[in-house]
Parts: C-alpha cells; structure tokens; sequence
C-alpha cells in the first residue's frame, strides 16, 4: 500500500501518559486522528485505512531491524504520519477557503463557539431580558431573542471563519517548526465502567424501605404529612394516583436487583433508567394536569383541611402551592435527565455498533 501519510508534523496537544507497548500507540494514535476527523460513515473507513498503512510500515521497518520495533521506532514511524489533527485534515473532505491543517481545529473551535457559548447566553441571560423588557410577553421576547440569537451566530461564525482564513492566507504553517511526541497521545480510554455492586446494594436497600414506606402511607398519613397531620390530610385525588406511584417504586426495586443478579447485562441500567425516567414524566404530567383541573374553583388538589378553620385553609393552599411547583421542578428535572440519559444510550449503541463493525483491534493483529 501506498503511503499518502507520511508528510509533515504538526503539533498536537500534549498529554502526560507513557504507552504500555509499542503497538498501544497505534491505537492511541488512531483514536487521536478520529477525534478531529468529521463525524460521517465514511469514518471508520478512514481510520481502518490508516490503521493497514501504519501496520504495513511497522511490518516493514521489523523485517529491516529483524526485531520488533520498540517506542522510539513507533514514535518516529508516527511523527513521520504526521500529527493527528493534520492526518485528519489530509483525509476528510478537501477544503479550499481554509486548508487541511487548519479546518479541524476550525470546526471545533466554530461549534465552541456558536454552541457552547452563544446558544446558552441567548437562552439563559438575553432570552429573560427579553421577556422582562417586553412586559412578560412571550411570543415577542421568543420572536426577538430568535432574531438576535440568529445575528450573533452570523456575526460569529464570519469573525471566526475570517480570523483562520487570513491564518491560511499569510501561510502561517502552525506547528510546522514544532515538535509533537506520539509518547504523549492521551490514552485509549476503557470501556465504560458498569456500576458497581455497592451502588447496586445501596440502591436496592433504599428502594425496598421507600416502598415499605409507601405502603404504610395510607394507616399512617403522618409519615408524610408530620405534625400537620393532625389537621389536614391527603385529597381524594391521591386515590387515583397511589398504585400508579406504587407500580414505579416496585418497578425500581426489580431494575435494582437485576443490576445487581446480572451485572454482565451492560445495557439493562441505561435502557430500564430511561424507561422508569419517562414513566415517571408521564405520571407527574397527569398529577399536574389533575390539580389544574378542580372543580368550583377550589383549588385544594393535594391535601386538605380537616376543619373550616381559616388558619388551616390557608396552611394547606400553602402546602398545595408547595407541592405543584416541586413536581413542576422535579418534571423539569427529569426531563433533562432524560435528555442526558437518551444521548448517553444512543452513544453507546452507537459505540456497541462500531465496535462490532469495526476490524479486530489494532494489538491483536
């Protein structure tokens, strides 16, 4: 096979970490060029491609030397590849208004920019101001905070894309003149970590005594309700929402025990996770729903007055206030942890995918 990587170093990071063997470096040096490769089909293709060349140079250079090559020897066959970031730029798509060695740390350095940091200041900090400015109408302050949040990102995304094409044009080479050390390529990282049996036991401990809580709920509503049970008790919407509650504890408690029966079972914690978390949604919503929903404007959904006392009255609409807007904030909550949770499964089917598509691993060859 030809040897179209072999050009020019450029500098890549450094990380403080020694390779095990020789032959680690390889893989360390694949998943390097991946990380600032674009993220297609074809990139699998890619980094299998340079993985043959770089095995075809090492088989070369050991039937030279009659022995098996050892850091040194790596290291120099990998500097003369090129750095990472530049092998990248060589073989994703050509690029003309900024070249190969410059467009991988342009992409990252773009989507920083206009996703990590524009996109949350517009949400979080210019999208309130809007609304405040606007008199708390929220279609407008939605329209203009859009409408600036579209500006920004123009704006810098052509200062960015201006800053690395006058880099190009004034042929400044970075990193030519310096050196990288293949040695200091971060680690191929482990497979993820499955949780661990004391997680597992604390989780199963916890979930059993919540559900023998709940089910001593209905004799003993001080439980919950503390002092305050002596004069207000739980609404009859409870009722209704009991055994579906009930059903989420108990489904807990079996997901906690089967992590800890089968813990070779790597998937059954993120998929059962995200399962119980939109189960869990669907339940608040329909509590939410139903204490909007009351009847003659008396608003009492959760709990109520054992007595016409005024005082009493007003503690549990206090109470009742407290409750809606905990379970407005944990249905929030949940929903983005079920956001992190669903992104977190899909990377590692994906993952689970491309390890089972992917060639033996590079050590094994």
């Amino acid at each position: 096979m030809n040897k179209p990587f072999m050009n020019k170093p450029f500098m890549s990071k450094a990380f403080m970490s020694k390779a095990r063997n020789p032959i680690e470096l390889i893989d360390r040096y694949l998943q390097a060029v991946r990380f600032w490769l674009p993220k297609t089909q074809r990139q699998d293709d890619l980094i299998a491609e340079l993985g043959e060349d770089l095995r075809s140079q090492i088989e070369e250079r050991e039937a030279e030397l009659g022995h098996s090559i050892d850091d040194a020897e790596m290291s120099a066959i990998l500097k003369r590849c090129g750095s990472p970031m530049m092998v990248a730029g060589r073989l994703g798509p050509q690029r003309y208004l900024i070249g190969p060695a410059l467009f991988p740390i342009y992409e990252f350095v773009l989507k920083m920019v206009l996703l990590s940091i524009l996109v949350p200041v517009f949400i979080f900090i210019v999208g309130p101001v809007n609304l405040a400015n606007g008199g708390g109408h929220w279609g407008s302050a939605i329209a203009r905070t859009f409408g600036d949040l579209w500006s920004g990102l123009f704006i810098a995304a052509g200062i960015v894309t201006l800053v690395f094409a006058i880099i190009e044009r004034t042929n400044t080479q970075l990193g030519t003149e310096m050196k990288w050390d293949p040695l200091k390529l971060p680690p191929v990282p482990k497979q993820e970590r499955k949780m661990s049996r004391v997680q597992a036991v604390c989780e199963l401990v916890f979930g059993f005594f919540g559900l023998v809580w709940l089910l001593l709920l209905p004799q003993y509503p001080w439980l919950i309700l503390g002092p305050a049970a002596a004069f207000m008790k739980p609404a009859p919407m409870w009722h209704t929402f009991y055994l579906p509650i009930l059903g989420l504890a108990v489904v807990g408690l079996l997901r906690s025990g089967t992590i800890l029966a089968r813990p070779q079972w790597a998937a059954f914690p993120m998929w059962t996770q995200l399962v119980q978390t939109a189960l869990t949604l669907i339940l608040f919503k329909f509590m939410i729903n139903s204490a909007a929903q009351t009847a003659n404007g008396d608003w009492h959904p959760f709990v109520v007055a054992v007595t016409n006392s005024a005082q009493y009255i007003r503690v549990a609409a206090i109470v009742n206030a407290s409750i809606i807007i905990s379970l407005a904030s944990a249905w929030l909550g949940l929903s983005i942890a079920g956001v992190i949770q669903t992104w977190a499964f899909l990377r590692y089917l994906r993952k689970r995918t491309s390890l089972a598509q992917r060639s033996a691993p590079i050590g094994a060859q």
